[in-house]
């Protein structure tokens, strides 16, 4: 049984809301990836409530570099939309 990485995951979690979004990122993908192994018996369980949180967190911040994403296009190209029709 392999050891779970839930103190790693929960510090990915953390860094993507303080400093870089893109351990948010990583976070998540790898919460997904040993809550997995942890439901098929392959990775120790002890860990689950580390890495649940720091999963939730990786969302957290993907949502946080998405979102201002979406506006500052929508932003952008609107009124490139508006400018080409007469």
């Amino acid at each position: 049984m392999k050891p779970h990485r839930g103190p790693l995951i929960l510090a990915f979690g953390i860094l993507g809301l303080v400093t870089c979004q893109l351990f948010g990122i990583a976070a998540w993908v790898m919460g997904n990836t040993d809550l997995r192994e942890m439901d098929r018996g392959w990775m120790d369980p002890s860990g689950r409530d580390l890495t649940k949180t720091g999963r939730i967190l990786g969302m957290v911040s993907t949502a946080l570099i998405i979102v201002p994403l979406i506006i500052v296009c929508f932003f952008i190209i609107i009124p490139m939309i508006v400018r080409t029709f007469p």
